[in-house]
């Protein structure tokens, strides 16, 4: 028992130390913003990379038996996850909507106006489906253990097949703030481009086809029984 947790403990420190060092990469790659959207961003960024790969490993597995090993961090690498989106919430709520729920989703006082009007109707849905990411991620993280196992029994699995969700509505709002949000038509300067957009492209695709591959596969196993 305590070897187990020794062992899930040094995963834990092994993945988390992965996750550091992407952020650290994303605040590297984007010396040309501000340092507060860097810093939101480099978390928001790095906790998607943790996701894409929580969710491959078990398409990867079925295709190609020896990614099987990758299983036994899948665990640690969805916590991880939550966490850093956790924090790139926090540093949004903090840094730019000042805990402004109107601000939150879109609206701002325009001084030539001297009224508060809603500048880019995508925005506060974009905001809104990270939140809706953020409770299911709190959700998979409080469930992530051996007794809420035991607790929960066939539901466990259940719950846990939400991560699917939560990559499609990653995929969304990611995707709103990298090819719709920060463009000419945005009433401010729009931001220095984000080199992430077409990475980001090439993992989502990636891990719908491998998850289309191991979905075909498994098919074809079953009917050969």
């Amino acid at each position: 028992m305590a070897q187990n947790q020794q062992l899930h403990f040094k995963r834990h420190i092994l993945v988390g130390a992965a996750g550091a060092l992407l952020v650290w990469f994303f605040w590297l790659t984007r010396p040309e913003w501000s340092g507060e959207m860097r810093m939101w961003r480099s978390f928001g960024d790095a906790s998607l990379i943790l996701l894409f790969f929580t969710l491959a490993i078990g398409p990867l597995s079925r295709l190609w038996p020896g990614a099987a090993i990758l299983q036994r961090y899948r665990r640690q690498a969805g916590i991880w996850f939550g966490v850093l989106a956790l924090i790139h919430g926090f540093l949004i709520w903090d840094g730019w909507a000042r805990w402004s729920i109107s601000r939150f989703l879109g609206y701002e006082f325009i001084p030539q106006l001297n009224r508060v009007v809603r500048l880019e109707p995508g925005f506060g849905l974009a905001n809104v489906i990270g939140m809706i990411v953020l409770f299911f991620a709190v959700v998979l993280m409080a469930t992530s253990s051996e007794r809420a196992l035991r607790a929960l029994g066939p539901s466990w699995k259940w719950l846990h097949h939400s991560a699917n969700t939560i990559f499609y509505l990653s995929a969304v709002h990611t995707g709103y703030f990298l090819y719709i949000h920060y463009t000419v038509s945005f009433h401010k300067n729009p931001a220095p481009p984000n080199w992430f957009r077409l990475p980001f492209l090439a993992l989502v695709a990636f891990l719908l086809m491998i998850k289309l591959l191991a979905f075909i596969k498994t098919v074809r196993k079953r009917k050969a029984v």
